[in-house]
């Protein structure tokens, strides 16, 4: 039996790096999953591979994350677990002088919007079938600290505080709302001096989607934490006792 066997779960942005090593973690604990994605391709292959479910939605559609959620609890008869972790590609030189409107818009629709929509459409479905869910989110270091992507850090800081909102609302209803904040995990999305950042991190070393995983089913898994709920788990190696990250480029 695993940790989790018995659940089901709508995961976003499974197609690739955390999201895809969660959804795999996920359903070697037991977890029957939608997986879902603006990469197409990539989650239908990794669908195949899980025996799961797959939902093409692209988050940056206002009205998509509420027809996912539909989709995801038809498909799954009831939704237990819901894990968002879909973000758009971002470049790090997109300083608080170069982020697009549209840019900005985009961010902020596929992770707070969107996790908002979720959240709450999950929320209200566990609370109505008495199901003592989960919710995950994945937020960034960015939440508290500003490091070149204006979009992506406010984005994040959103986030952190929507887990704390959900957490209070649906407590009494034994939902619990965490948060994971990686650390420095390759293909991430960020270009830096690797081997000067791994000098940084206590832990001598980059971190894994893996090591991301592994604390999700510990955070999802009332076995490990059923006393937890509104709080953010950085996963860096140490890395946030450091308050900057040495970039590979100058900006100006």
């Amino acid at each position: 039996m695993g940790l989790l066997e018995g659940d089901t779960a709508l995961i976003t942005g499974a197609a690739s790096g955390i999201g895809r090593g969660i959804a795999k973690a996920l359903v070697a604990e037991g977890v029957r999953p939608v997986l879902s994605d603006v990469a197409a391709e990539a989650g239908r292959a990794l669908a195949h591979e899980l025996n799961a479910s797959f939902v093409a939605a692209d988050l940056a559609d206002p009205t998509a994350a509420r027809k996912l959620f539909d989709t995801a609890e038809k498909s799954l008869g009831f939704v237990s677990i819901l894990v968002h972790s879909a973000a758009p590609k971002r470049c790090e030189e997109e300083t608080a002088l170069a982020v697009t409107e549209t840019e900005w818009d985009s961010m902020v629709t596929v992770g707070l919007r969107a996790g908002f929509v979720l959240g709450q459409a999950a929320g209200v479905q566990m609370r109505a079938r008495k199901i003592k869910g989960r919710m995950l989110f994945i937020t960034s270091l960015h939440a508290h600290t500003p490091r070149n992507l204006p979009h992506y850090s406010a984005t994040k800081a959103g986030q952190t505080m929507l887990v704390k909102e959900l957490a209070r609302a649906l407590g009494a209803d034994g939902i619990r709302v965490n948060a994971i904040a990686p650390g420095a995990i390759p293909g991430g999305g960020f270009d830096a001096d690797t081997a000067t950042l791994e000098r940084m991190i206590p832990l001598g070393r980059t971190g894994t989607p893996e090591d991301i995983a592994d604390m999700a089913v510990a955070l999802l898994s009332d076995r490990f934490s059923r006393y937890v709920t509104g709080t953010t788990v950085a996963v860096d190696g140490g890395l946030s006792l450091y308050n900057w990250i040495p970039f590979r480029r100058t900006f100006s």
